[in-house]
């Protein structure tokens, strides 16, 4: 993968930024037996019996790439570069694209696994260094509905409940059901997206049963304190949050444990991707780490200062493939596709009649 491309001041504050997390992050070191013996798996089955399945991991990735993508008729067709692999027969559903603040969803119906599929875009590549900078200095200033002791970082939970994407999603998740039956449903999210995509997950698993939801995220920051993360894992026990090796975004907000209910905490399970080298053998080990969301012995165990490997998971690209803050093209044959409309701001591009007294058709 190509570097990212920084300019000058920007990397000085961010090296700046990192120094400052060095000081008030304190990691152990990684234990020997993070990962067992020849890097097979060190598999930890969570409350519920729930476990980290790698295959379905390696499949839910792509979506997560290709939900970046920003020609938006060949996403409705899926037949953009990244809608291959392991995610052909994948059927479109809705597009959202709310231009004003540069947020990106879709929801859709896949073969293997069989299940409604909800894919949240994270930070454009280009601008992902001034949103880690902004990460460092996030406060949790909102607190989580019906729970008093639970607070979240507004920013985030306002990029999901406050915004088009909730709506069009539930009527998209609802048609789905009633057309291809009731289906289980896969969120997925990498970066900031895997923040929305964890607020999404809590709604659908509140309003529909957590029997229903799966959640996947890939390097994403904290989002809420540890009253928060606890109620989390109660509500989606079907959680894997995946990180890899340096990546800085999963160590912020910082997590001051001192401070208790006013701290940023990680819900569970994470699964850490790392490497490890034995003279001259390199192995790859997907370690599942324990039910505290912050265990010391996986990510917590390294310094998080990589923005490269902020941007791939599994070998998979996670970044955006045009250039500007929130380019996208939509071209002429959208004839499988009932309408393109826009909603206060936002672009949705829908396989379904979207309500005549909602939407205004452009």
């Amino acid at each position: 993968m190509a570097p990212l491309r920084r300019t000058a001041s920007a990397a000085a504050v961010l090296l700046a930024l990192t120094g400052l997390l060095l000081l008030v992050l304190s990691p152990t070191e990684a234990a020997a037996g993070a990962a067992a013996e020849g890097g097979e798996l060190r598999m930890k089955i969570s409350d519920g019996g729930y476990s980290y399945n790698s295959t379905l991991s390696h499949i839910l990735v792509e979506y997560a790439s290709a939900v970046y993508t920003s020609d938006l008729t060949s996403l409705l067709t899926w037949t953009c570069p990244r809608c291959q692999g392991h995610t052909m027969g994948f059927e479109m559903i809705e597009i959202i694209v709310d231009v004003e603040r540069c947020l990106q969803a879709f929801v859709g119906v896949a073969p293997d696994p069989r299940s409604v599929i909800i894919a949240f875009r994270g930070t454009q590549e280009h601008s992902a260094s001034n949103w880690i900078e902004d990460l460092f200095w996030k406060q949790l200033d909102v607190t989580y509905p019906g729970m008093p002791d639970a607070m979240v970082h507004h920013g985030f939970y306002s990029a999901y409940y406050n915004t088009t994407l909730r709506h069009e999603i539930s009527k998209s998740v609802q048609w789905a059901w009633k057309t291809y039956g009731k289906l289980p449903i896969n969120v997925v999210g990498h970066s900031m997206g895997g923040a929305l995509a964890s607020f999404c997950a809590l709604d659908l698993s509140v309003k529909y049963g957590s029997h229903e939801v799966q959640l996947i995220t890939f390097g994403q920051p904290r989002v809420g304190n540890p009253a928060f993360a606890a109620y989390f894992n109660d509500q989606v026990p079907r959680t894997t949050r995946v990180t890899h090796e340096n990546d800085i975004v999963p160590h912020l907000p910082p997590y001051f444990p001192y401070l208790g209910e006013w701290t940023y905490h990680h819900f569970a399970r994470e699964v850490w991707l790392h490497e490890t080298v034995v003279g001259n053998v390199v192995t790859k080990n997907e370690t599942v780490c324990d039910c505290s969301g912050e265990d010391s012995t996986c990510s917590r165990s390294v310094y998080g200062t990589s923005v490269t490997d902020h941007l791939e998971y599994y070998g998979v690209s996670l970044h955006a493939d045009s250039r500007g803050t929130c380019q996208f093209v939509i071209g002429s044959s959208n004839s499988a596709y009932s309408d393109i409309v826009q909603v206060d701001g936002t672009i949705i591009l829908s396989r379904y009649p979207q309500e005549q007294h909602s939407v205004e058709s452009i």
